[in-house]
């Protein structure tokens, strides 16, 4: 028992720590940042404190979402910042559309009408759909505008493992006409981040696994969802062949959909973006880009970086590699990656949640 009890206790401790740490702003080392040759990175904003999810809105604004801070940011196409927002409930994810900017809080989805000419005097945020379910754990959420014009919301699972009702570990779809809200796919411990394949027009996302089954089981995933009802797993099934140790039994991970490929164990895979434009070498066109915001329970810290999954014609993921490292130094983190998002120059922009700053990657030919 008092072993048990002084495990609990050190989860407790690195979890204050980490949680700690985002209240503070590190300091940027992009001296540190290794990256493939050709490739260079710098600041394109700072001072945006707690930075998480990011969406382009009209003319060049980029628009920054938070989860610790309550705030939402705007950032012009001359790198002016604004508070559009405050006083949130951890307004992880943003989307834009013909105008309008939606937030994603905890318990409801809110817009600031026609924002893009007034950063400097925000609108009154509107309801969009409000008694969305209020728990914290997992609850902060990113969202995003489909292919088919719907607003896709996910929503976490409220715990480390545990079976809910079908609104929970899922991602849904909102029709904005009618407010309809559907489950879209199932058996999701924890989507941060998804993106739609530019030619399929297929849903991708990552999904984080549960904790406490060691360092390096189960790994995190990179998933595929071509259609509707899919189950991904959780919490039967972890990774597409390890059964949970209590709800696993009389279960078999055959009935589930599989990761297209595992990501690390406990990296914390968030933002991914598939990259369309054409600045990077051609062999990045079409592929996954993905923010791995660092592990927080695992005995040797592992994420902190920018890595990327190469996928065929098929839809077939063929390699996970590291694309961006350096934000871990000697086991002690300066910065958390959050999301990535391609500009329309072709650069990719990274936020860093810790450092509270946006970086943006190029490539120069030598």
């Amino acid at each position: 028992m008092e072993e048990i009890m002084n495990a609990i206790m050190k989860i407790i401790f690195i979890f204050f720590i980490f949680s700690f740490n985002l209240f503070l702003k590190a300091e940027i080392q992009l001296e540190k940042i290794k990256l493939p040759d050709g490739f260079k990175i710098q600041v394109y904003a700072k001072d945006i404190l707690g930075a998480r999810s990011m969406a382009w809105g009209a003319d060049g604004t980029l628009f920054v979402g938070t989860r610790t801070k309550g705030k939402v940011y705007a950032i012009d196409k001359n790198k002016k910042v604004y508070e559009v927002a405050n006083n949130l409930n951890s307004p992880n994810g943003v989307a834009y559309l013909n105008g309008d900017l939606y937030i994603a809080e905890i318990h409801q989805v809110i817009k600031l009408p026609q924002i893009d000419h007034q950063l400097d005097t925000p609108p009154k945020p509107i309801i969009v759909i409000k008694d969305l379910p209020s728990d914290a754990h997992h609850g902060w959420k990113f969202i995003a505008f489909g292919p088919d014009g719907l607003l896709y919301i996910p929503q976490g699972a409220p715990c480390n493992v545990c079976e809910k009702d079908e609104q929970y570990a899922s991602i849904s779809t909102l029709n904005l006409k009618t407010l309809k809200k559907t489950v879209y796919a199932k058996g999701i411990r924890n989507s941060v981040g998804f993106d739609w394949h530019p030619i399929t027009k297929d849903l991708w996302f990552t999904d984080n696994g549960r904790d406490n089954m060691g360092d390096d089981v189960p790994a995190d995933e990179l998933n595929h969802a071509p259609k509707l009802g899919l189950h991904f797993g959780f919490p039967f099934c972890h990774a597409g062949k390890i059964l949970d140790p209590e709800f696993g039994k009389n279960k078999n991970c055959s009935d589930y959909r599989p990761p297209s490929i595992d990501l690390g164990p406990h990296v914390a895979a968030l933002g991914m973006r598939f990259y369309t434009k054409n600045m990077f070498p051609a062999e990045y066109k079409n592929q996954i880009f993905i923010a791995e915001r660092g592990s927080w329970n695992r005995s040797i810290p592992l994420g902190y970086r920018i890595s990327v999954v190469k996928i065929d014609k098929n839809n077939k993921a063929l390699s996970y590699e590291v694309f961006a490292e350096g934000w871990l130094q000697k086991s002690k983190p300066w910065g958390r990656p959050v999301d990535v998002l391609v500009a329309k120059d072709g650069s990719l922009l990274v936020s860093d949640e810790l450092a509270g700053a946006i970086y943006q990657i190029s490539y120069h030919k030598k």
